[in-house]
């Protein structure tokens, strides 16, 4: 059965948890700290210390009057050298073409050209391909945009009230509805849903929405962006939902891209290679990235400028540095002790190495486990996930669950973790305080896209997605996760003993506690 009551010696830990969730929805600070303000903002006074100029009708709330600043540059970032000859790649399972160009920083057609494909959909698992130089152009701008906070759905998004902001501006957004997943939802519950399931700022996902349509303050858009706001013209993009997911997703590439030294230029719409200037920060990656998958160079330079995207959110919100927090993940950050998600003598299968915390484009923050079952595919399974370690749950909705091991209630503060694909029958409710081993639910293929019955579990901290196999490896009851360098593989490793990750069910993959 799943958790219907809290044993004696929890009783009092669980009420103040919840008392706390509950208060949060009234008060207005945080449990443990004022509610966060940018100073320009909290001074009432910018327009007397700024330049006045506007955007789309509103205030742009800048420094004093002069040159636009930005925040002294990073110290060089360890880039990685651009190609100065051909190289061999193996096609991995799940690659694309457009995603190996990407990495690469070339054009699809160039890779078609070098391999005399018949087209850019003809690639097959263990096929070698030829990666062909590209010529890079001028390097792009260090003008720094945005903080990595404003990116990240971190402390400085806590309680702002998406919807009153979005009725605020009387723009479209704010009387739209439109499908997601199978519901319709507000436009203010679809920019703070997928704030929640990509962990990407919401402030930055409305600043991204507005200078690709101006939805956000025109009560009537132009008819061309009705279907695609952003501008990514898919037939499986239509629609505010599917377009701001693909926005939030390529945002995160960027960014964690940045954050593994895993990136030396960004490949523009047009086949543009434009070199990273090594002095930007992770959230101005991100921004960087995102728009290089829309535009030309002349329309890219505009956006990453300061009269780009900077200014479309200085208008809506203020100097984007005043909200930043920093650093995000503590240098000293160590995981917290965590456990297998399952139950003791109950042998699962690993299934998938370090990959996509949530979407392709976030951290390869997540591993996957699955139960025996009797076929692959999409089964109803009885076995039970249980809680890694002790925590209140603060989500459980649409095949995702998510533990708050700091308690506070908030998504964006603290150690997080991320069961996905759990089933509704018995699932864990929020505001439940759950001990390391309890249930959480049964796995299953709920939420989002999956292949067959597993459960996806995935840290955070502060909001950003923490990868499986970097510094802070994930370590499950003293296994600690390897990566092989592509998606899904990799392994988990114990003293003396190897898991390997593999689909299906057999012994090199078979592991319990």
């Amino acid at each position: 059965m799943a958790q219907s009551f809290i044993p004696d010696k929890k009783i009092l830990t669980a009420f103040l948890a919840i008392l706390g969730m509950l208060l949060a929805c009234v008060q207005t600070s945080m449990p443990d700290s004022q509610p966060f303000l940018p100073p320009t903002l909290a001074s009432n006074n910018a327009a007397s210390t700024s330049t006045p100029i506007t955007l789309n009708g509103l205030p742009v709330v800048r420094q004093p009057a002069g040159p636009v600043l930005t925040p002294t540059p990073d110290p060089p970032h360890a880039l990685p050298v651009l190609r100065e000859k051909s190289e061999q790649y193996v096609v991995q399972p799940n690659d694309t073409l457009n995603q190996i160009a990407q990495r690469y920083s070339v054009q699809v057609q160039a890779i078609v050209d070098a391999n005399n494909l018949a087209s850019a959909d003809t690639i097959e698992v263990g096929q070698v391909l030829v990666i062909p130089v590209a010529t890079p152009q001028g390097p792009g701008p260090d003008f720094k945009i945005i903080p990595d906070s404003e990116l990240v759905n971190t402390k400085t998004s806590v309680q702002y009230d998406i919807n009153a902001f979005i009725n605020s501006q009387h723009g479209y957004l704010a009387g739209y509805s439109g499908e997601a997943e199978g519901v319709t939802l507000s436009g203010a519950q679809i920019v703070a849903r997928l704030s929640q399931d990509y962990s990407v700022n919401p402030r930055l996902l409305l600043a991204v929405l507005e200078y690709q349509s101006g939805w956000v303050t025109q009560a009537a858009p132009a008819e061309n962006t009705l279907d695609y706001p952003i501008g990514i013209k898919v037939a499986s993009r239509k629609g505010l939902y599917h377009q701001l997911a693909w926005a939030a997703d390529n945002l995160n590439r960027g960014y964690y891209m940045w954050r593994v030294n895993g990136v030396a230029a960004w490949l523009l719409a047009d086949g543009s290679v434009i070199p990273i200037p090594p002095t930007i920060n992770a959230g101005t990656a991100g921004v960087q990235h995102f728009f290089s998958q829309l535009n030309d160079r002349v329309n890219w330079d505009r956006a990453v400028s300061a009269n780009g995207l900077f200014a479309t959110y200085s208008a809506l919100f203020g100097y984007p540095f005043d909200y930043t927090f920093e650093p995000i993940l503590p240098p000293d950050l160590t995981q917290p002790v965590l456990q297998l998600p399952f139950e003791t003598g109950v042998t699962w299968a690993f299934t998938g190495g370090p990959h996509g915390g949530w979407g392709s484009g976030s951290a390869w923050a997540a591993l996957d486990f699955a139960p025996r079952l009797e076929i692959l595919g999409c089964m109803q399974s009885n076995a039970w996930e249980v809680a890694v370690a002790d925590g209140l749950i603060v989500r459980a909705s649409d095949g995702a669950v998510v533990q708050d091991l700091d308690g506070d209630g908030f998504e964006g503060t603290g150690w997080t973790i991320l069961y996905m694909h759990v089933e509704s029958r018995e699932r864990v409710q929020p505001g439940t305080y759950l001990l390391a081993g309890e249930r959480i639910g049964h796995p299953s293929c709920e939420g989002g896209y999956s292949t067959g019955t597993h459960l996806h579990l995935a840290r955070r901290y502060n909001g950003e997605w923490i990868p499986a196999d970097q510094a802070i490896p994930f370590v499950l009851d003293g296994w600690v996760s390897s990566g092989l360098g592509n998606e899904y593989d990799g392994y988990l490793l114990k003293e003396d003993r190897t898991v390997e990750a593999i689909e299906g069910f057999f012994p090199e993959n078979a592991i319990q506690r």
